[in-house]
C-alpha cells in the first residue's frame, strides 16, 4: 500500500472500503495484525515522541482519522483520497463479518459501557458473534488476566478502545501474547456503539467539519483544538523534510 510521511507517521493512503477488505485479508492470514488510525493530534505526539512513532509504524494498517491529516497529505503533494475514521471503517468490518465465524471481543470504556454496546451490536448485526468484553479500568497487574481471558473468548478481531496513546501501546505490548488476528485501536467508538456518545451528523463528517461541531457540543475541547493549526503549521514547516518513498 501506498504511504505518505507525515511528520514521520507513514499514513497509509486507503479509503474506508479499502480499509476494511485489508482487514477482512488480515482475519484470514497468520499472526497478529495491528490498526491504528490516528488524527492529527496524535501525530503531533508520535512527532514529539520517536518510540510511539515507532509504534505507529509498526502497524500492519494506519488510516487517516482526522480532515487534519487529509489536509497535510495535500500540502505534501501526496493526497489522501478521503477521511479513514477508526468507527467507519469499524463499521464496514461488522458489515463483513455479520454472518461469518468470524468473532469480535469488545474491550474498553467505562464498566458497563462494552456490555450495552455488545447488546446493541448484536441489536443492529443480529449474525454478528461477539466472543467477550472487558471494560477499559484495570492495572497493570491485571493486564495477564485480561490477555488470558482475550485468548481463551476466541475471538479473532479485537476492538481496543482505550483512548491513544493507550490503546496503540498496549496492544503493541501484547501483540506476540494475544492468538487473534486483528487489534484495531479505535478511541471511543465503544461509547458511540453504546450511545452513551454522539457523532457528528454525516454533513460535519463528509465536509471536514466534525471537529467544529465537536467544539460546539464539548466546548472543553478547545484546548486540544488549538494543537490543530500547530500541527499545520509544522507540516508546512518542517514535513517536506521527512521522505516520501
Amino acid at each position: 500500500m501506498e504511504k505518505v510521511n507525515i511528520l514521520g507517521v507513514k499514513v497509509d493512503m486507503v479509503t474506508i472500503p479499502e480499509a476494511a477488505d485489508k482487514i477482512m485479508e488480515f482475519l484470514n492470514e497468520e499472526g497478529m495484525h495491528e490498526v491504528y488510525t490516528p488524527n492529527s493530534e496524535i501525530i503531533m505526539v508520535a512527532y514529539k515522541d520517536a518510540e510511539f512513532a515507532d509504534i505507529l509504524n509498526r502497524a500492519s494498517l494506519l488510516t487517516a482519522d482526522g480532515i487534519g491529516v487529509v489536509y497535510a497529505s495535500r500540502i505534501l503533494k501526496k493526497p489522501i483520497k478521503e477521511r479513514a475514521a477508526g468507527y467507519d471503517i469499524a463499521c464496514k468490518v461488522l458489515e463483513k463479518i455479520n454472518y461469518t465465524d468470524h468473532s469480535l471481543f469488545l474491550f474498553g470504556g467505562k464498566p458497563g459501557i462494552a456490555e450495552i454496546a455488545e447488546k446493541n451490536l448484536k441489536a443492529k448485526y443480529p449474525g454478528l458473534k461477539i466472543a467477550g468484553t472487558r471494560n477499559g479500568y484495570f492495572k497493570p497487574e491485571d493486564e495477564p488476566e485480561i490477555v488470558k481471558q482475550i485468548n481463551e473468548s476466541g475471538a479473532d478481531l479485537i476492538f481496543v478502545c482505550l483512548g491513544a496513546p493507550k490503546q496503540e501501546k498496549w496492544i503493541d505490548a501484547h501483540k506476540d501474547e494475544l492468538n487473534a488476528k486483528v487489534a484495531m485501536g479505535i478511541g471511543g467508538s465503544l461509547d458511540v456503539f453504546a450511545g452513551t456518545a454522539e457523532r457528528a451528523p454525516e454533513f460535519f463528517c463528509k465536509t471536514g467539519l466534525e471537529w467544529f461541531y465537536r467544539l460546539c457540543k464539548e466546548p472543553w475541547r478547545a484546548g486540544r483544538m488549538a494543537q490543530l493549526p500547530v500541527f499545520g503549521a509544522t507540516v508546512i514547516a518542517k514535513g517536506r523534510k521527512f521522505k516520501q518513498d
